[in-house]
């Protein structure tokens, strides 16, 4: 099996559906937390299945380098290496094109990266990316991508949205080569241009995916041209298989990509924001280092779930944020991911409920861009 997807109840263009994998079903719309190098910053397993996570997100690039791919499969793949019993999801290494510009050049045939560890050649084709995402055993594997800079101009934005064609055709012959339970996922680019963006998902569909990701929209864009290009996207992509918006993003980018009809979605937010003290809430972010939490007894949010907020306050929190304290980051970050996928359970029953217009507004301001 590789994966099936159903789509149970729509609300506009919003979906509520399940995504089945060989290591489970999945609630859909839903958030992936992020592990890039199979482990999620700040947090146990245990804490992971206790704030109801789904699905893990792992990096190809990353566990390539350390401890390798073939390591990772000789002990049982992704999932039984990081004692996780659930679904699992790896990107290709594309997004490391973009990140680590300065490192890697690129060429028809692939990327060559001279990697951010010890400098060591990593020589990533389509064919091989597809390999070592095979090895590495996630249920879903990515294409490899070009990921251009949201300011390129738009000539270097065509020709890294042909390069992902064609790449994206040489992975799909290498995985069908190569049959596996994995599905593997085609992603469209074209940065902030509609006609672009409708070309390249013409492309990727007419390669038959099991899945699709809109990609190159976490790179720098204005917030305003995320949400009118995911807007414009989403609603192309074939409506049977799963939609994956792939880096994005707050939580308001969020809850405007599930009205787009987006049905996966993964961000290093909620982990990266709890190592600097900001917390996500329903009316917002918020920095918990701030001198007016020092005397707040009060949860990081009233009605929040989560170990943290039945646990202790936004007070004992700040303490150990200007103590510099590591279990400070591990509060705040056991809270923001049980955000992250509270957020998602009510968005989901909102649109079972047929009502998502009336709740999105209550789970976070639509126009909150960055903590206090």
């Amino acid at each position: 099996m590789s994966i099936e997807f159903s789509i149970s109840h729509r609300d506009g263009r919003a979906r509520a559906g399940i995504l089945t994998t060989p290591h489970g079903q999945v609630k859909s719309p839903f958030f992936m937390v992020v592990g890039t190098a199979a482990s999620v910053k700040g947090m146990t397993i245990d804490q992971l299945r206790a704030a109801r996570t789904q699905v893990v997100l792992s990096n190809t690039y990353h566990l390539a380098i350390r401890p390798g791919a073939e390591a990772v499969a000789k002990r049982g793949g992704l999932a039984r290496f990081m004692g996780w019993d659930g679904p699992t999801l790896t990107d290709s290494g594309g997004y490391q094109v973009f990140s680590l510009a300065k490192k890697r050049s690129l060429g028809p045939d692939g990327v060559r990266f001279n990697n951010h560890i010890d400098g060591r050649e990593l020589f990533l084709t389509p064919e091989r990316c597809v390999e070592i995402q095979q090895n590495i055993g996630a249920d879903i594997m990515m294409c490899l991508d070009v990921c251009p800079p949201a300011r390129a101009d738009r000539d270097a934005i065509r020709k890294s949205m042909d390069l992902t064609h064609q790449w994206a055709g040489r992975c799909r012959t290498a995985w069908r080569n190569n049959p596996t339970p994995q599905a593997l996922f085609g992603i469209a680019q074209g940065a902030v241009y509609e006609d672009l963006r409708t070309e390249s998902v013409q492309a990727v569909t007419e390669l038959d995916f099991p899945g699709y990701a809109i990609g190159g929209v976490a790179v720098g864009e204005d917030t305003r041209d995320i949400r009118r290009i995911v807007g414009h996207t989403a609603p192309l992509l074939p409506d049977a298989k799963p939609r994956y918006l792939m880096g994005v993003g707050t939580p308001a980018d969020i809850i405007a990509g599930v009205r787009s009809g987006v049905d996966m979605f993964d961000c290093i937010m909620p982990t990266r924001h709890a190592r600097h003290y900001q917390a996500f809430t329903r009316d917002g972010a918020i920095n918990l280092k701030n001198a007016r939490y020092a005397e707040d007894d009060g949860p990081i949010e009233d009605g929040c779930d989560c170990e943290c907020c039945r646990s202790v306050s936004r007070a004992y929190v700040r303490h150990l944020a200007v103590l510099g304290e590591l279990m400070a980051s591990v509060w705040i970050t056991l809270h923001n991911v049980r955000f992250y996928l509270r957020l998602m359970e009510n968005l989901r029953q909102a649109i079972i409920d047929n009502r998502l217009d009336a709740v999105a507004p209550t789970l976070y301001p639509p126009d909150d861009f960055s903590p206090e």
